[in-house]
């Protein structure tokens, strides 16, 4: 049995990344119905918008899940409202998740972080965390300085432990989510691809500008200070690039990109896998084709693992 599955209900073993403002109802059911798991975001700080999504999502009777990001949680608002919810999964991150994860399996949740690194990981595990989220540094958004490829990192977190990973960074259709499973992962999570589905929030340029990015189109910005990201090449995020470091005030603009479609406004946030993204497409679209690709791959593999032939 996929643990994963078993922890959060879903059909496929397909998570949907919980990004600030765009991580909501709209974007998470589609998901959700289409078989994956939509995650509900709290990183935007908005803690009665999101209280009300969450409500929004249960009320739907779909498989959902809520992020923690702790160190963008103001107080024990939020906390206390999922534990009483009736969520039954949770991603945390950005943080320490040892005095969350208590409250939240005492409520019956099922705890997931996520983890940039092996000390993280090993923390986690140490402190009882029921899974982990595993963080490449192909994803988008925020990001460790210290990038360590998804590939890698699977494999030497599944190397010191055996707990569930969700692979996350540079994924996005079945290819990708068969060379995580094969290193270790039961699940995969996907940012950048929903972010320019039909049903994500945001506006058609953003969208636009994913489809039209090759594989070199995104850079890593702050380095040296925090918050480290990865977004789109822009004129803006080429002159952060070239500074070295990005003014404190940097990401103020963000919503003007997600829904004004202001490309200049803010960083754009995404992941490598923008050469990898050639159309919009639905939720349902992208999930099924993930799958039937995932269920190609791997029949081929196991094939060859039958004939003990490499092809």
């Amino acid at each position: 049995m996929n643990r994963v599955l078993a922890h959060t209900g879903a059909t496929y073993p397909i998570l949907q990344a919980p990004m600030g403002w765009i991580a909501r109802t709209q974007l998470a059911s589609a998901v959700s119905r289409a078989g994956g798991l939509g995650i509900i975001e709290t990183s935007s700080g908005e803690t009665v918008n999101c209280q009300a999504e969450i409500t929004k999502m249960k009320a739907l009777g779909l498989p959902f899940g809520v992020n923690l990001p702790i160190r963008f949680l103001k107080d024990d608002a939020m906390l206390t409202f999922v534990c009483n919810s009736g969520v039954k999964f949770v991603t945390t991150s950005a943080g320490s998740p040892a005095k969350f994860i208590k409250p939240l399996q005492d409520a019956g949740i099922v705890v997931y972080h996520a983890v940039p690194t092996v000390d993280a990981a090993m923390k986690c595990v140490d402190a009882g965390i029921d899974g982990l989220v595993v963080e490449g540094a192909e994803g988008g958004g925020f990001k460790n300085p210290e990038e360590v490829s998804t590939l890698v990192l699977l494999q030497a977190i599944r190397a010191r432990t055996s707990v569930p990973l969700i692979a996350a960074g540079g994924i996005c259709d079945g290819r990708g989510m068969a060379a995580a499973f094969a290193v270790g992962a039961e699940a995969v999570q996907m940012g950048t691809r929903f972010v320019s589905c039909t049903e994500s929030p945001v506006h058609d340029n953003y969208k636009n500008a994913i489809v039209q990015a090759k594989e070199t189109g995104t850079l890593v910005l702050n380095k040296k200070s925090s918050p480290c990201i990865r977004s789109l090449k822009s004129a803006r995020t080429q002159s952060i690039y070239e500074e070295g470091v990005m003014p404190s005030d940097a990401l103020q603009g963000i919503l003007g990109v997600y829904f004004g479609g202001d490309m200049e406004a803010a960083p754009a946030l995404a992941g490598q896998t923008v050469g990898l993204i050639d159309s919009v497409k639905t939720a349902k679209e992208i999930i099924d084709e993930t799958v039937a690709e995932f269920f190609a791959i791997t029949a081929r593999l196991g094939a060859l693992a039958q004939a003990r032939s490499f092809g």
